[in-house]
């Protein structure tokens, strides 16, 4: 008689599962004290999610994470949100998100009395019709990703909130990791991809 082999039992899902729709592709960010957290990737084969990197080194905001971004809180919102594109000032690398490269008259418009408040923006300085000194010259990032966050642009609840590289410490509110990490993600990431982001 053939022993029966024991049947192990389906890992459990993922813990964002359940919110993040018909996305097929998902950045985990996982707080781990303070302004520290973990990038894990995940793809969705069928109705199973496999992880595809784990354990990624991340910084995000100064002051940890929140439940509601605003734009006087240098921290981290928590929730899924879509991973719109990628920009930076270094050519495109290999890429499955739209990628722009940027210069000096690129911006995001931080300014909440602007109808273009959380959008990209482009105009010299001298030219724009937003504050740019409550907005985000574009060119200091050689890479980044948009987050979607408060994609309805509601005034003073925060914009430009983006994946970028690290530069070794906590950032503003955004998400964090090593360049090389950052550059693997950008040639990985497909449209539809969201973040799942939780303290």
């Amino acid at each position: 008689m053939q022993p029966v082999a024991a049947v192990l039992p389906a890992p459990p899902p993922p813990w964002f599962a359940d919110s993040v729709g018909a996305a097929r592709q998902v950045v985990e960010v996982q707080g781990t004290g303070g302004t520290k957290a973990v990038i894990g990737t995940w793809q969705r084969k069928g109705d199973t999610w496999e992880p595809v990197e784990r354990d990624l080194p991340s910084d995000v905001g100064s002051a940890g994470f929140t439940d509601v971004s605003s734009d006087d809180n240098p921290a981290t919102p928590t929730g899924v949100f879509s991973l719109d594109y990628a920009f930076g000032t270094e050519p495109s690398v290999a890429h499955g998100l739209d990628y722009l490269q940027v210069d000096a008259d690129d911006w995001w418009d931080g300014d909440p009395a602007s109808p273009h408040y959380n959008t990209h923006q482009r105009c010299a300085e001298s030219a724009c019709t937003f504050d740019t000194s409550l907005s985000e010259e574009l060119d200091g990032y050689p890479r980044a990703i948009v987050m979607g966050v408060n994609r309805s642009r509601v005034p003073g609840a925060g914009s430009a909130f983006f994946v970028h590289a690290t530069d070794g410490g906590p950032s503003a509110g955004c998400v964090t990791l090593d360049d090389a990490a950052l550059v693997r993600l950008i040639g990985w990431l497909r449209p539809g991809a969201v973040i799942a982001i939780r303290r």
